[in-house]
């Protein structure tokens, strides 16, 4: 991936996921924490994480994980992070890694600034301990 890496996050499905099939498509919702690492922050996401994945009639699969990271940012102070991640993928063709969109919300005075201004995007790969969403800036 090209891009500087700003924060790996390890996600842990522990919880049962909740799912329903329709005639317009399939919704299921995979409940998750983790723990996130990288030069800007270091924590955990906290257990109420939640990846919802609408399949469509098209045969589109938008996946879009919601979660909130808490811990110290790279100054050390106590901090949050709102991830809103999104994805979209053809059915048939998902594959890892897989890329994703990235909106970031901050209660950091330090990291403000860089989350809210610049351009991000996400790769989820399955590595040995399991899936980690990495998250890069966009260098142009």
């Amino acid at each position: 991936m090209d891009g500087k890496k700003i924060l790996d996050v390890k996600i842990e499905m522990d919880s049962p996921s909740c799912q329903l099939k329709s005639e317009l498509g399939e919704v299921v919702m995979i409940p998750f924490k983790g723990s996130v690492k990288g030069e800007i922050f270091q924590g955990i996401v906290e257990p109420c994480g939640v990846d919802t994945q609408v399949l469509n009639q098209a045969g589109v699969r938008h996946m879009s994980a919601r979660y909130m990271l808490t811990g110290k940012d790279l100054e050390g102070q106590d901090a949050h992070i709102y991830v809103e991640n999104n994805g979209w993928f053809q059915e048939g063709q998902f594959s890892m890694p897989f890329r994703t969109v990235p909106t970031f919300y901050t209660d950091s005075k330090a990291l403000a600034p860089y989350l809210h201004q610049n351009q991000f995007i996400g790769e989820g790969n399955e590595e040995e301990d399991g899936l980690h969403i990495c998250f890069y800036e966009i260098t142009h």
